[in-house]
Formats: structure tokens, C-alpha cells, sequence
């Protein structure tokens, strides 16, 4: 983590000797679904939620800027279980750090890591008679890891001047939970996001 936070403001303090920086706000859609780790016969299916947050665009060289952000993240899953349905949310922030690589005009690919906060869990059970809420927070769940290391890709494509759209899929590096449970295996989420973010130079 220290190594990340390092790597990070170096690169901001290399970025501001540059002249071009940006600044933006972005929102969009996510679609999040889960890769299970020890169990690939429990099947789940995509739940949609939402992103939004800032950004710096930072030039560096060339075609190279870097682009960290702040984003507000709902991921979760949905699974037909033989007690009911079950859908899981949980709300995140995510702070990735990415490398943007200007392929075209209007045509950027991006690329980084990402680190993710846990900031809450909330668990629904329908069995068609009843439905159950169960709610766990940052500071009172042990069940899930609190803080992720995960892969960022996708693309971005000028709309206009300072209007982008983003493409992008994200991937946790590391399981969510501990070993999973005769339930819930252990799993890692992936998320297939799209959205706008609106720069001011």
C-alpha cells in the first residue's frame, strides 16, 4: 500500500512540472458480477449499480499521461440459491491509478491498478414468503476483506472536446472473503463499467 501511495505522488509531483493538467468529474453504470475461486458450479448473474467521483489528467511525455481518481462504486451479484433468491451490494471506493495512452486522436487506452475500500455489505434473501435484510459495515464486518488490490483496462473516446466516454472492466486481484462458506464460495469481483466524464483543462 505504501509503495502505491509513493508511486502515486511521484508521479503527481513529475505530472506538475508539466504544463497540461486536467481536472474532471465522472459518473456512469456498473455492471458487477463475481469469478468464484473454489466453487464454479455456483451460479450468479450481473447487478447493476453505479459510479461516481474526480479525476486528474495529468500529461507526462508523448502520448502518456497519468490519471488517478476517486469514485464512489456499487458492485454486488445476484444468485438462484435452492433457499431463495439472494442479492448481494456492496458500495465502495476505489481509487485507481491509471496509466492513459493516447493510441489516436480521441482514442485513449488505459491501464493500472487499483485500490479498493470496502465501506459497506448489504445481503437480501427472498424465499418468496419472506425477505431477509442483512447489513454489514466497514468497521463491524470480518467476513470480507476491507481493502483490495485490483486490475484496471478499457478505453476512452473523445465525445467532444472535454466530454469522454469510458469502457472499462475491473477485476479484484485477491478473493473478497476469507476461504467462502458452504454458501458462499470464496470469490473476487468484476465489473464492466461505462460512463461519462466531463474535463476542465
Amino acid at each position: 500500500m505504501k509503495k502505491i501511495i509513493f508511486l502515486a505522488a511521484a508521479l503527481l509531483v513529475a505530472g506538475a512540472t508539466q504544463a497540461q493538467i486536467s481536472f474532471g468529474i465522472k459518473g456512469g453504470l456498473d455492471m458487477s458480477n463475481i469469478v468464484k475461486t473454489n466453487d464454479p458450479n455456483f451460479n450468479t448473474s450481473f447487478k447493476a449499480g453505479f459510479n461516481a467521483g474526480v479525476l486528474l489528467d495529468i500529461h507526462l511525455v508523448g502520448p502518456l499521461a497519468f490519471e488517478p481518481e476517486i469514485l464512489f462504486s456499487q458492485k454486488g451479484y445476484s444468485a438462484q440459491t435452492t433457499y431463495g433468491q439472494f442479492d448481494q451490494r456492496t458500495n465502495f471506493i476505489d481509487a485507481p491509478l491509471l496509466a492513459n495512452f493516447k493510441l489516436a486522436p480521441g482514442f485513449h487506452f488505459v491501464i493500472g491498478p487499483q485500490v479498493s475500500f470496502l465501506m459497506s455489505t448489504t445481503n437480501t434473501y427472498d424465499n418468496g414468503f419472506s425477505t431477509v435484510v442483512q447489513q454489514q459495515y466497514e468497521n463491524d464486518s470480518n467476513k470480507f476483506k476491507k481493502s483490495l488490490i485490483d486490475g484496471v483496462a478499457g478505453f476512452s473516446i473523445a465525445l467532444s472536446k472535454g466530454v469522454d466516454l469510458d469502457l472499462r472492466y475491473t477485476i479484484d486481484l485477491q478473493q473478497d472473503n476469507q476461504d467462502g462458506t458452504t454458501q458462499t464460495p470464496a470469490y473476487r469481483n468484476q465489473v464492466l463499467q461505462a460512463g461519462l466524464a466531463f474535463k476542465w483543462f
